[in-house]
């Protein structure tokens, strides 16, 4: 159904939470994460003719990764993402003209993010509270018009125009960017390898009949796609790199990406980049390496220029990502990608392909690029709607660990689990206790994805929910 976007209002938007424990502990950058809290929106939006429609979205609120501030707690740092989403919902439900989906963004890109600095939130988990809202308000609009995610931004039912909030790219046709993408069916899928995760054997931490180790996940998912995090302490990672050869060598094929979670100092990064090109024990796994993931603290990205330090391993931004104008500028620094994770915000994911679009078609002297990485998005709608924005962007494979640290829906009531294996057949399975991702050699299959409303035929049991819980206590950087 082709047409102009439709202008709306937005009448309600309501926020709850429910708690979820990890199968396994996940260590990155300097945090181990047991137990977290997922966030869901829900959004009410009116269109001029009268239709109306409710939508939703989700994500895990996870500590140490918003704000790495040692002197914040794991609860202070989910209280900043519900502060950053009381902060949107006040600023988007203030009276207001009807707006396209993206207009509604743009105009109140802004004074979120005013609002959030004047409250001492950092840049990334102000971004937090608008882009939740953004997917439920999507939802709720796909819905009222009967269509897909998909087919909303093919054919440009979102108002999408990115030159209102990055200058850059105001003389690009963006609506022919929309028309150029085309979803995938079915994405590859990049095993995260965490910083203490076993790699051989059954350690039998969980014993629940799913996988514990590296060996295991690769037997049973048939995963070749890697992402290894690193800890910034050189001889170390160097160990740890070796040991992770040591199974991943036994492959007949299989590709990786490191992931320095901000902790490399310049001269670390260049001594392991250096050891990665000489020692003929890393050999194949340097061959491996698709892209070196933020290997230098956020603030740092934009001092140091890696333009000769990456030579053969492309960089990318994901924790530096934190405003629409990281990418240009990290490029100016030389780095190559940049991450997509719904909860920076699906409008930035789409304005930085547009980017890297761009550039390639200008046969920059490298090329570039968006990688799908993983904030441990729980099975539903986190994991659907950050799926469905990968599988649009065209993504080579995505990074998902989920599924692994994580006991599937194991969460939620029986009967929203069922609702959301009926409606997606070919993304869930029901095993070993809850409704949980399927994997089959390596990948996922998303075609039900593609249904009316922002990739999900099921909804949240709302009434098994809490009312997202006050921010008196929140503690501002």
């Amino acid at each position: 159904m082709s047409g102009p976007a439709p202008a709306f209002s937005i009448t309600a938007i309501d926020c709850f939470e429910r708690p979820l424990h990890y199968r396994m502990p996940f260590r990155f950058g300097s945090a181990t994460v047991t137990q977290g809290v997922q966030a869901f929106v829900r959004a009410r939006v009116r269109l001029d003719d009268g239709r109306e429609a409710e939508g939703a979205s989700a994500e895990l609120m996870v500590p140490k990764w918003f704000d790495k501030d040692p002197t914040l707690s794991n609860e202070d740092n989910v209280d900043q993402l519900r502060r950053a989403l009381d902060i949107s919902r006040s600023v988007y439900l203030a009276p207001d003209q009807p707006r396209t989906a993206f207009g509604h963004f743009a105009a109140h890109l802004h004074e979120c993010h005013e609002e959030a600095r004047r409250l001492g939130l950092p840049p990334l988990a102000a971004a937090f509270g608008s882009a939740e809202i953004d997917k439920a308000v999507l939802d709720a609009l796909c819905r009222a018009l009967d269509i897909s995610f998909y087919d909303a931004l093919r054919l440009d039912r979102i108002g999408f125009a990115p030159g209102k909030v990055a200058c850059d790219v105001a003389d690009i046709d963006a609506s022919a960017f929309l028309r150029s993408l085309k979803p995938r069916s079915t994405l590859p899928i990049r095993h995260t390898i965490g910083m203490t995760d076993a790699l051989c054997g059954h350690p039998g931490r969980v014993n629940d009949g799913l996988p514990e180790s590296l060996e295991e996940a690769i037997a049973r998912y048939g995963v070749r796609w890697f992402k290894i995090k690193l800890s910034g302490d050189v001889v170390a990672d160097l160990a740890r790199l070796r040991d992770v050869t040591g199974v991943l060598d036994g492959l007949p094929e299989y590709g990786v990406t490191l992931d320095g979670n901000e902790q490399f100092a310049e001269e670390s990064l260049i001594a392991l980049l250096r050891t990665l090109r000489e020692d003929p024990a890393l050999r194949r796994l340097s061959r491996a390496v698709a892209f070196f993931e933020q290997p230098m603290p956020r603030q740092a990205t934009f001092d140091v220029d890696v333009h000769t330090i990456c030579a053969g391993f492309p960089m990318l931004i994901d924790e530096a990502d934190a405003t629409l104008d990281a990418f240009p500028r990290a490029r100016e620094r030389g780095y190559s990608g940049v991450s997509s994770k719904s909860c920076k915000g699906l409008y930035k994911s789409l304005i930085n392909a547009l980017r890297c679009a761009a550039c390639n078609e200008a046969a920059c002297t490298r090329a570039f690029f968006v990688s799908g990485e993983d904030l441990t998005t729980p099975a539903g709608l986190a994991v659907q709607q950050d799926l469905a924005l990968l599988a649009l962007l065209g993504v080579p494979h995505v990074e998902r660990n989920g599924h692994y640290y994580i006991d599937g829906m194991a969460n939620a009531p029986r009967d929203e689990q069922r609702a959301f294996l009926s409606h997606h057949p070919d993304l869930y399975e029901d095993s070993h206790g809850p409704v949980r991702l399927k994997l089959n050699d390596g990948a996922v299959a998303i075609a039900s994805l593609g249904c009316a409303g922002f990739a999900s035929g099921a909804m949240p049991d709302w009434k098994a929910l809490s009312p997202m819980r006050p921010q008196a206590t929140a503690r501002a950087n």
